[in-house]
C-alpha cells in the first residue's frame, strides 16, 4: 500500500517568479493595515482600558438602540454595546466606576436588574472588572511581550544563520502582526489578553515555518555552490512544500472546527490564530525567502562541502 503524498516528489513550482508582485501586494496590505489601526483604532477590551464588561444573552433578537438607551438611563457613563457571536448575544462595556469594588458591584447589579426587568429570559453570562492601574500594566506588558518575542527571534536567527536571515525573519513577523492588527481594526473585534496570546502563538508558528525554509536554503547553499540563488530558493521551497502544507493544513482544520463549534468566549483568539496561520504560511514563502535575494545572499555566502552536484533539470 502506497503512502498518500499531498505533494509529488517532482514538484517544481516557480515561487520566485511572483516575488516582486508579492512584495508590492504585501507592502500595500501592510500600509493599509497600519492606516486602519491609526484611523479606526483597536477595540481594546477591559483588560487594557479598564472598566466593566458584561456579557449577556437574550431570549430573542433585540433592538440595540433600545438597549443602549436603557443602559444610558442608569447613568453609569458612556456605554459601548456590541453584538458578540450572534444576534442574541451582546457585550456591554462600561467605564471604570469611581468608588472601587463596591461601586463596580453596584453598577453590575443595576445592569442585571434592568436586563431581567426589561428583557424576560435574558441572562448575564459574565461580568469582568479591571481597575485603571491593572489595565495600564497589562497593556504595557502585552505590547512588551510581543516586541521582545519578535526581537529575540530575530537575534536567534541572526546567530544561527547570518544577519540577512535575521532581517528577513523580523520583516516576516512584522508583516504578519500588522496584518492581524489591521484585521482587528477593520472588524472592531475586542482585543484582550487572549488575543495577545494569539499574537504570540502566530509569532511562534511563523518562526517555525521560516526556520524550516531557512535551514533548507542554507543546506542547499552549501550543497549546490554553482546554482543561482533564485533557482536554489525555488528548489528549497519545493522541498519543504509538503511539510508546510501538512502542518498548516492540520492547524487550520483544528482551528476551523473551533471557529464553527467552539465557545464564543475564545472566538477572537481562535480567529486571530487561524488568520495568522494563513498569513504566516504565505509570508514564509513570499516574504522571508525573497528577502534573501533582495539583501544579496549568494551561493558563496556560506562554507560549502565538496558535494556540490547540481540536480538535473535546474540551471546552474
Amino acid at each position: 500500500m502506497k503512502l498518500l503524498k499531498l505533494v509529488p516528489d517532482n514538484t517544481n513550482i516557480d515561487f520566485m517568479r511572483w516575488r516582486n508582485l508579492a512584495l508590492v501586494l504585501s507592502l500595500l496590505a501592510t500600509l493599509a493595515s497600519l492606516t486602519l489601526v491609526g484611523v479606526r483604532g483597536l477595540n481594546l477590551g477591559v483588560d487594557f482600558v479598564g472598566g466593566q464588561m458584561i456579557r449577556t444573552t437574550f431570549a430573542q433578537p433585540i433592538e440595540v438602540e433600545q438597549l443602549r438607551s436603557r443602559v444610558g438611563a442608569l447613568n453609569l457613563g458612556d456605554a459601548s454595546i456590541q453584538e458578540f457571536g450572534g444576534p442574541t448575544s451582546y457585550q456591554i462595556r462600561l467605564p471604570r466606576p469611581e468608588g472601587g469594588e463596591a461601586a463596580a458591584n453596584q453598577a453590575a447589579s443595576q445592569v442585571r436588574n434592568m436586563l431581567e426587568r426589561s428583557y424576560p429570559g435574558a441572562r448575564v453570562d459574565s461580568v469582568e472588572t479591571v481597575s485603571g492601574k491593572v489595565s495600564e500594566e497589562l497593556a504595557t506588558d502585552g505590547a512588551l511581550a510581543i516586541a521582545l518575542a519578535m526581537l529575540g527571534i530575530a537575534i536567534y536567527i541572526w546567530f544561527r544563520f547570518e544577519w540577512q536571515f535575521g532581517v528577513g525573519a523580523l520583516l516576516t513577523l512584522g508583516h504578519d502582526v500588522s496584518m492581524i492588527f489591521g484585521f482587528f481594526a477593520l472588524t472592531q473585534l475586542p482585543v484582550d489578553l487572549n488575543v495577545v496570546a494569539a499574537f504570540l502563538a502566530v509569532v511562534g508558528y511563523s518562526l517555525n515555518d521560516t526556520v524550516v525554509i531557512y535551514d533548507r536554503i542554507r543546506e542547499n547553499l552549501r550543497k549546490f555552490r554553482k546554482m543561482a540563488i533564485v533557482p536554489l530558493i525555488n528548489l528549497s521551497l519545493n522541498e519543504t512544500l509538503s511539510r508546510t502544507i501538512v502542518t498548516s493544513g492540520s492547524i487550520l482544520l483544528a482551528l476551523g472546527t473551533l471557529l464553527l463549534l467552539g465557545p464564543e468566549v475564545i472566538f477572537p483568539l481562535t480567529l486571530a490564530i487561524f488568520l495568522g496561520t494563513v498569513i504566516g504560511t504565505y509570508s514564509s514563502i513570499y516574504i522571508s525567502a525573497p528577502v534573501l535575494v533582495w539583501l544579496g545572499v549568494k551561493p558563496d555566502s556560506f562554507l560549502r562541502t565538496a558535494n556540490d552536484e547540481v540536480p538535473e533539470g535546474h540551471a546552474a
